[in-house]
C-alpha cells in the first residue's frame, strides 16, 4: 500500500457502522453472541466482524481462529476505557461502545443510534479486481492522528467443538477475521489518497480509527470511517 498526498474531494456519507464481536469457541457464553453476529453479517449498513480471543484456550480447547493480536487490541480497548476487565462476548460498536453479551434489541438501537451520527472523515473507494483507491477528507480537520486498516475475514466456518466448555457442539460463524492490519497512518487533516493491491478472494474492509494516546503505544479510539473493499 502507497500513501500519497494530494488534493481529492470524496463525497460525504454515512458508511457502515463497524460492529466488533471479541469471542471464543471456548466460551460456554459465547455462542448466543456468535448467532447474534451472523443475523448482522450481510446488512449493507454494518461491517461485523468477528474477532476470537485466545484467553480462553487453557480450558483445553485451542481456538484455531484465535489470534493473540485480537486479545491485544480487546485489551487495548480496555485500557482505552480505563477499565481493567476484559470480557467475552463483547461487541464494540464504532470503536467507542461497549456491550458485553448484548441482546438482539440492545445491539439494534446501539446499531441505529450510530448511524444517525456522520461520519468523522468521508471516505470513498474506486477500483475492482483487487487494486483499490482509497481517498480520505476530514472537514473539519481531525483534532489527532488516525490510522488506516485493512481487515481481511472468511465469511462463513463451521466448526466441531471436541474439547473445553462447548464440547459436542456445532458452531457457525461469520465473517471471522483472519487478518487485521495497520497500513497506514494519517494526520486527519491532509486530503490523501492511498492505493491498495488485495491478494486472495477473500473479503476486505477498510477502516479508518482514531489514534489515542497512550502510556507506550497509541490505543484505538472511535471509528471514523469504513468501507468494503470487495
Amino acid at each position: 500500500m502507497s500513501l500519497m498526498a494530494r488534493t481529492v474531494t470524496p463525497e460525504p456519507s454515512r458508511g457502515p457502522v463497524v460492529v466488533e464481536l471479541f469471542t471464543s469457541q471456548g466460551c460456554s457464553a459465547c455462542p448466543p453472541a456468535d448467532e447474534l453476529l451472523a443475523k448482522i453479517a450481510d446488512r449493507p449498513d454494518v461491517i461485523a466482524l468477528s474477532l476470537h480471543v485466545d484467553y480462553w484456550d487453557y480450558l483445553g480447547w485451542e481456538d484455531p481462529f484465535a489470534q493473540p493480536a485480537f486479545t491485544a487490541r480487546q485489551k487495548a480497548y480496555a485500557r482505552a476505557a480505563r477499565s481493567r476487565t476484559i470480557f467475552t462476548p463483547q461487541m464494540i460498536i464504532e470503536g467507542e461502545q461497549s456491550l458485553v453479551a448484548p441482546s438482539e434489541a440492545e445491539l439494534e438501537q446501539m446499531i441505529a443510534r450510530e448511524y444517525e451520527t456522520p461520519d468523522a472523515v468521508a471516505l470513498s473507494v474506486s477500483g475492482s479486481k483487487g487494486n483499490y483507491q482509497i481517498e480520505l477528507r476530514a472537514d473539519p480537520p481531525l483534532p489527532q492522528n488516525a490510522v488506516v486498516q485493512i481487515v481481511r475475514f472468511a465469511p462463513q466456518a463451521r466448526v466441531e467443538i471436541l474439547r473445553g466448555e462447548n464440547a459436542g457442539m456445532v458452531l457457525d460463524y461469520a465473517n471471522v477475521v483472519t487478518a487485521w492490519h495497520a497500513v497506514a497512518d494519517w494526520d486527519g487533516r491532509t486530503p490523501t489518497r492511498l492505493n491498495a493491491k488485495i491478494d486472495g478472494d477473500e473479503p476486505a474492509v477498510v477502516i479508518v480509527q482514531g489514534a489515542t494516546p497512550g502510556k507506550s503505544a497509541p490505543l484505538p479510539g472511535p471509528i471514523l470511517a469504513a468501507a468494503r473493499l470487495n
